[in-house]
């Protein structure tokens, strides 16, 4: 786990702009945005894909859609929509092995997604 991006985003070793933080999620700005608002919505616990999510994490998880319900109210996107990803493994688009929500907003969104 020493090398996941994410944990040292958490431990301020390497900087993120940072846009919404609690005890146990973390938010920041995606360094590659895909829309005007793109922000990557993590757990500070290391859950490598959607695979290893156990019953013990339902909580984390609401409380990272919250988070991103939040995010997307604060930046005036709420009412308009939104649109929330989670990736898991490799061929799905997943980069970095730690669970994260990406909240884009703020253009249109076709469908299906890439």
């Amino acid at each position: 786990m020493s090398e996941d991006l994410f944990l040292k985003i958490i431990a301020r070793e390497i900087p993120a702009d940072i846009v919404y933080e609690t005890d146990s999620v973390l938010a920041f700005k995606d360094i590659n945005p895909q829309a005007p608002l793109h922000v990557l919505i993590i757990p500070k616990t290391h859950i490598r894909t959607i695979n290893d999510i156990q019953l013990e994490h339902a909580g984390l998880l609401g409380e990272m859609f919250r988070a991103a319900a939040s995010i997307a109210r604060d930046n005036g996107y709420a009412d308009d929509g939104y649109r929330v990803v989670m990736n898991c493994n490799e061929a799905a688009g997943q980069t970095v092995f730690h669970i994260h929500l990406h909240l884009l907003a703020g253009r249109d969104l076709s469908w299906p997604p890439g």
